[in-house]
Parts: structure tokens; sequence; C-alpha cells
């Protein structure tokens, strides 16, 4: 069906998350390259220019058919796209100087179509750093947050409007409003797009795809393989369908009897030796999420060499979710934050040749879900946290070198700089950087406002429990190696257990191993239980005291755990996963 809303890829990591949040509100919207020209565009109701990690005041950045501001079709701009809107029509776009991620509080100026039924401050979620300082002309400042001052804008009398925070993400809760005042009351948008019912959508893609070939899924057991591969066995039939599941010795604890029990037919083949070997020494992050992906390809490899599925009449299946892609720098001018294992060079190279088929690759993770319960899966399998496909590996960090942290200018009293670095995503870009750590709970948001304030971090946290003073603790040298794995295992094991009822009220819960401590004890644990709906945007949250208490009381029993911290950090700025 034609699309009656356009969105303009400028690279944003939420860039098919609006047109995701526009079809949830019964309109049928497409991506299309930024620099699409505006005789292509004609006919839409609507276009949004998309956020995106550039600079509008850089050569080369991405840039619109500046055109489409003179066609009558309304415009909404978002971050990038509001900055792109406010520069190609002679506003003043800013460097800030101070970026700003995620809460802010939207400050209200003038009344517009576009913020109709939004009253008063509202929390909005932001991810930028340049700025637009001053609205071009024939544009109303609609709105300011503390480090924006046109922080909306709009021309009313050419249907333009920008907003520099961002309204398709669930943390901005007056999104969908904001959204929906723009498709129809501004757009004149009708209801075409039901998203329900997409089953038999998918399975016709696949049968597509597969055309006369098989499909071999390689299981890991989580809810984005367990619905691909069910998907595939509805569509094609067991008889065409095989799957394995590969051990790598990097899963939790139990991670691989629970798949053995709800999938019986699944081949286990365990090759935790090989991965834990050609692991051995490597620190950085992005190395070892692209030595765990070329395992796997060679792990794949092999089993279908020794089962003869290489004569072509068989292809790959994967549960690559849209996430996976957009942080791995899969859409035009995205930047990368971090390779997935199902997106490195060899995985690549059977994507050119198209042997992939990845029927979940346009979903994010509670349309999976969705999807899984049409299905008639299990709760049990639908509804567990997610967990990464490098496993406990990207959660267990590592040194090369011995440092002590840093006493924290920024802070009066009571915060260090851990000689430990985790990736962030800020303003749409990339960052490893280092950790702030204070010694209490800080009051809310102001966590938020340390880390737009300190520019050499991107995560904060909270000593709950230290075997010693902070300062006296090391980041020695450290490795993947079985002794650290198994220690974290163990701290997930306990956390798992003694916050089963809490996981049931969050999106996911990740237990981080760092190298922090003392000879004796050279490990650290990071508590990161955070809400979600999409993994795209997340919450930090706190768990009841009493739970922690319990939960570090426990942990002190680990052998070689020196200590118990807990992340206080949204995402943006820092990813939900360490590494």
């Amino acid at each position: 069906m034609p699309p009656q809303i356009t969105v303009l890829d400028a690279g944003g990591q939420y860039c098919h998350l609006i047109a995701r949040r526009v079809r949830n509100l019964g309109v049928y919207a497409e991506v299309a390259p930024s620099e699409t020209p505006a005789s292509q565009l004609a006919g839409r109701k609507g276009i949004i220019i998309s956020g995106g990690p550039a600079s509008v005041r850089a050569p080369g950045s991405p840039t619109v058919d500046p055109a489409i501001f003179d066609s009558g079709t309304p415009v909404l701009g978002i971050c990038y796209g509001h900055q792109l809107m406010a520069w190609l029509l002679r506003g003043n776009v800013q460097k800030g100087d101070h970026g700003e991620y995620g809460f802010a509080l939207l400050d209200l100026s003038h009344r517009s179509r576009l913020l109709k039924g939004v009253d008063g401050p509202q929390q909005v979620w932001m991810s930028h750093f340049d700025t637009v300082a001053e609205p071009p002309e024939g544009f109303e400042t609609l709105g300011t947050t503390e480090t924006c001052t046109v922080a909306a804008m709009a021309d009313e009398a050419r249907k333009l409007y920008g907003v520099q925070f961002h309204p398709e993400v669930a943390h901005t809760p007056c999104g969908q409003t904001i959204l929906s005042n723009f498709l129809f009351d501004i757009c004149g948008c009708e209801h075409d797009w039901d998203p329900a019912g997409q089953i038999v959508q998918l399975e016709n893609h696949i049968r597509e795809v597969a055309g006369n070939r098989n499909i071999f899924f390689f299981v890991s057991g989580g809810v984005d393989s367990t619905v691909a591969y069910t998907l595939c066995l509805r569509a094609l039939g067991p008889d065409r369908v095989h799957g394995t599941y590969v051990d790598t010795g990097l899963m939790r604890d139990g991670e691989t009897e629970l798949v053995r029990t709800n999938f019986p037919s699944l081949h286990i083949e365990d090759d935790s030796a090989r991965f834990l070997g050609a692991l051995a020494g490597v620190t950085d992050p992005e190395k070892k999420r692209h030595i765990i992906g070329h395992q796997f390809v060679e792990v794949q490899q092999r089993i279908l060499e020794s089962e003869h599925y290489l004569d072509g009449h068989w292809i790959l299946g994967q549960g690559t979710i849209y996430p996976d892609t957009i942080e791995s720098g899969g859409t035009a001018k995205a930047d990368l934050i971090k390779t997935h294992h199902n997106r490195v060079a060899g995985i690549q190279k059977l994507i050119e040749q198209g042997r992939i088929i990845e029927p979940l690759s346009s979903f994010y993770k509670d349309e999976v879900r969705a999807v899984g319960r049409e299905l008639g899966l299990p709760d049990a399998l639908i509804e567990r946290h997610p967990f990464p496909g490098p496993g406990l590996a990207i959660r267990c960090l590592c040194s090369t070198e011995s440092v002590a942290p840093e006493a924290s200018h920024e802070v009066s009293k009571g915060g260090w700089i851990l000689p430990v670095r985790s990736v962030g995503v800020q303003g749409d870009e990339r960052t490893y950087r280092r950790v702030l750590a204070l010694d209490k709970f800080p009051a809310e948001d102001e966590a938020a406002r340390l880390i737009n304030r300190i520019a050499t971090v991107n995560r904060i946290v909270v000593s709950v429990w230290t075997a010693r003073p902070v300062e006296e603790l090391l980041a020695a040298p450290a490795s993947l190696t079985a002794e650290r794995i198994e220690r974290l295992r163990r701290a997930d094991a306990i956390v798992r257990r003694l916050a089963h009822d809490f996981d049931q009220t969050i999106w996911q819960f990740p237990v981080v191993l760092i190298p922090f401590g003392t000879e004796e004890k050279p490990d650290a644990v990071v508590l990161r239980p955070i809400d979600s709906v999409d993994g795209m945007t997340a919450r930090a949250v706190r768990m009841p005291e009493d739970l922690l208490q319990k939960i570090v009381c426990e942990l002190q029993t680990v052998e070689g755990i020196a200590g118990v911290f807990y992340d206080l950090t949204n995402k943006p700025p820092a990813t939900i996963e360490w590494e």
C-alpha cells in the first residue's frame, strides 16, 4: 500500500522506531534515505526527519531536499531533523556547552497544534549536543529545557515543526500525543494499518525467501531465536528446518538445561573450550564481539559441512531483531555502537550471498513477544529477560593495566572516577568512557545531571558495599578466564534467584563483573536493573532496599568479590550492556 508518512533516515538510532510508532497509531509508514528528492515524496500526507549522530555544521553531514519545506506537505523534524530544519531555513544552530542525554523537563511557552493536549512542564527524552539557538524566520519557540533554548518550534502557516527531544521513545510520556497530533490534526492521516496479525505475512515472507531451500537454525534459547525458529517451523514444517544449540561456555547457570527441556529435538553442541580459548587474553569489547561472532560462524560452518548442509539447498536462519542491526551501524549513516555477533564479517558474507533469513529483523523486542504470544509459545520462554548473544563474555569486563581510582573534582565529596570503561550511546554516537562512582544514592535525576556535566564519563554507579574503601581498590590486569566467568555465573545466579519477583516488574537485570578489587579479591559486581519497552531507550530502576541488602549479603560469599556497585545510568547515555 502507498505510505501516508515517510520517515527520512538521517542515521538516527531511533529512525525505524519512529516509523513503528506511526504504524502503532494505525498509519502505514515507510523509511527512506534522507536525501530522497521532494518529487519522490509527492502524495505523502506528512514527512518526518529522524535524528542522527552527525552535526549539521559538519561538511558532508546528512541533509534533505530543501524543496520539501515548500511543498505544502507537513514536516516534523526530530533531534538532528529539528536542527537540520533550522539550519537549512537559516536559523542559528550552535555547538552546545554541554550535551543533554536522558530525561529533561520541557517548559512550554506557546500553544501549537503539535502540542495540543500537552500541558505544563513535561518529561522528555534527550540525546544531543548541538542545539538550535534561534529558530528560522516565521517560526515560534514552543518550549525550552534547562540547556536547550529552542526545544520545540513551529511555523504553523507552512506546517513545519521541530522538536529537539524524541517523542518516539517510551520515556517521553507525551510523545504519542505529539505524534498523534502531527498525524491526524496536522497531516490529516487516516487509519489504514493494523500492527496485529503479522504471522501470516511473516510466514509468507519466510516461504518467499527460502524458496526450495531448507533452513538451518542456531537456537540460543532466547526470545528472539525461539520465536524466529518457531515461525520457520510453521512456515516450512519440521522436515525443512533443522535446529542446533551451541553451548559456548558463556551462558548463565542452568541455561543449557532450560533449552534442552523446552526443545528436546534440538541438537546440543558443546564448544565451550573453543570459545574460551579464542577469547584468552582479549580485553577490548569490540574484539570480544568479533571473536565470538567469528567462532559462531566457524562452528556453524563445521556443523553445516559435517551434515552436508552446504549443497545450495540450505540457508542460515537467525533471530536478529532491529536494535541489533541499528547498534551495529546497519542503517544508512547510523553510527556503530557495538558489533552484534550476528553482524560480523562472516555473517555479512552470507547476507551478501543471499543465504541468511531473519524473519524478525524489522521488529523490536516487545513486538517479538507479541508474535510469540500469538504463536502460543509459553510465557516461560516469551517473558524471559533479553540476554546478549555473546553471553557472559560482554558482562565480564577486562583490563590490561594496574590503575587506581581518581577522586572526582566534579563531586564535592564521595565521588571517584573508576579505572574501568564502558560503552555508551550519546547523541547517537558510540562512546567508550570511564565510570563515576558515588558513595551514596543521589537525589532523583542527579545522576543524569552529572553525566551531562562531566564529559569524561558515560555511566554512574553507587558503591553499595566494598571490602575496603573505594580509594584503596585497584583495577588489575584481567582477561576472560574460566574462573572469572564462573565467578560471574555464580553472582548472576544469586541475583536471579533472590530477585525473581522483582524481575517480573522490569525489562532486564544484567549482572556485570568488573576487574576492580584487591589482590585476594580481584573483582567487583555491578547490578544493572533497567526498565524499557523496546531496548532502544531504558531507565535505571531502584530496587527495594531490603532486597538489595539480601543480594549484597549473599554476593559477599562469592569467592573473589571485593565490592558491589549499583548502576544508575539511563540509556542514553549508557548502553544497557556495559560492552
